[in-house]
């Protein structure tokens, strides 16, 4: 069970003055866990990326082969004070990261050690700006999507699952959780065979996927429509990239309050658990590599998707 990492992890994020220490004295008690907190300045404002490292048995971080897993928190912000009082429905990404990295961390010292590493990443601004969107607002960011990336996006991660509320659209009619199809240089790839196994076993219901567009896998920036910001960290890595949103059956605006739900964030943390488990043991493919190299050798490369384009030409 994850939800009483979920819980203790929202009741500390939900919080005025919560900062990206409080968040890393959840892991004092954890020898194999180390935490790091950066704070960054953008231009509309601050906030602290938070670094969660669980070291496998056979990890690389102890000389061993084991797979590298990346779990990544996105966010604009936990919290739009002073214009919006509380935690907002745009902070589940965050919770579920740092609870999963948690429930890791609670695992190891009970026995139940990971092969491979896995490292989590996300950010705390409790006081992050809104942004217009269609249908309905979203959370903004004190920093750009490129600074989230270079903090939250490492080279070490050799798979990334990427956590977002995913709820201020009509395109996706479902309360709980889903999965993207597989992203992987520019190329949306067909869903994992293997995570949507896993999204059965933790959910005990059929697997749901989310639709995603070119426009979603292409960088911020370029004046494109984008779902949200769920896949962005495929624009930084050639590893593979998958999204686990959280989602909800109605519209809900990134910036709205009182609009979280405790189980179906544990539900998020629990596939990304039962995730890490299987990719860091080499039981879970995000993608077929076969497929992958006939694509690329028939069609070359789609790279040019994770790059801002070509410069606009002025009309005459």
């Amino acid at each position: 069970m994850a939800l009483q990492q979920t819980i203790t992890v929202y009741n500390t994020l939900d919080s005025a003055y919560v900062t990206g220490g409080k968040v890393g004295q959840l892991f004092d008690a954890y020898p194999d866990v180390t935490v790091q907190v950066q704070k960054v300045e953008g231009e509309k404002g601050s906030t602290e990326f938070i670094k969660i490292v669980v070291k496998g048995s056979e990890g690389k971080l102890k000389g061993g082969s084991a797979p590298t897993f990346g779990i990544v928190g996105r966010l604009g912000g936990i919290g739009a004070r002073p214009s919006r009082i509380g935690i907002v429905s745009d902070a589940d990404g965050a919770v579920a990261a740092v609870a999963a990295a948690l429930k890791l961390a609670d695992m190891q010292t009970k026995g139940d050690v990971l092969k491979g590493d896995v490292i989590i990443t996300t950010h705390i601004c409790p006081d992050a700006p809104t942004l217009p969107h269609e249908p309905v607002d979203f959370m903004d960011s004190p920093v750009d999507i490129l600074q989230m990336n270079e903090y939250e996006v490492l080279p070490e991660m050799e798979a990334v699952l990427s956590i977002d509320t995913t709820k201020g659209n009509r395109v996706i009619n479902h309360k709980g959780i889903a999965i993207s199809p597989t992203v992987k240089e520019g190329y949306i790839l067909r869903v994992s065979e293997d995570l949507l196994r896993i999204l059965e076993m933790t959910t005990g219901q059929l697997p749901v996927t989310f639709p995603v567009t070119t426009q979603d896998i292409t960088p911020y920036g370029n004046d494109l429509y984008h779902i949200n910001s769920i896949l962005q960290p495929a624009v930084a890595t050639d590893a593979p990239v998958v999204g686990l949103a959280i989602t909800a059956q109605s519209m809900v605006p990134g910036c709205g309050t009182g609009a979280s739900h405790e189980v179906d964030i544990a539900s998020a943390v629990r596939f990304a658990v039962e995730t890490a488990k299987e990719v860091t043991q080499g039981s879970c493919e995000f993608y077929n590599k076969a497929e992958f190299a006939r694509i690329t050798q028939l069609y070359g490369t789609m790279k040019v998707l994770q790059t801002s384009g070509k410069p606009a030409v002025s009309p005459l």
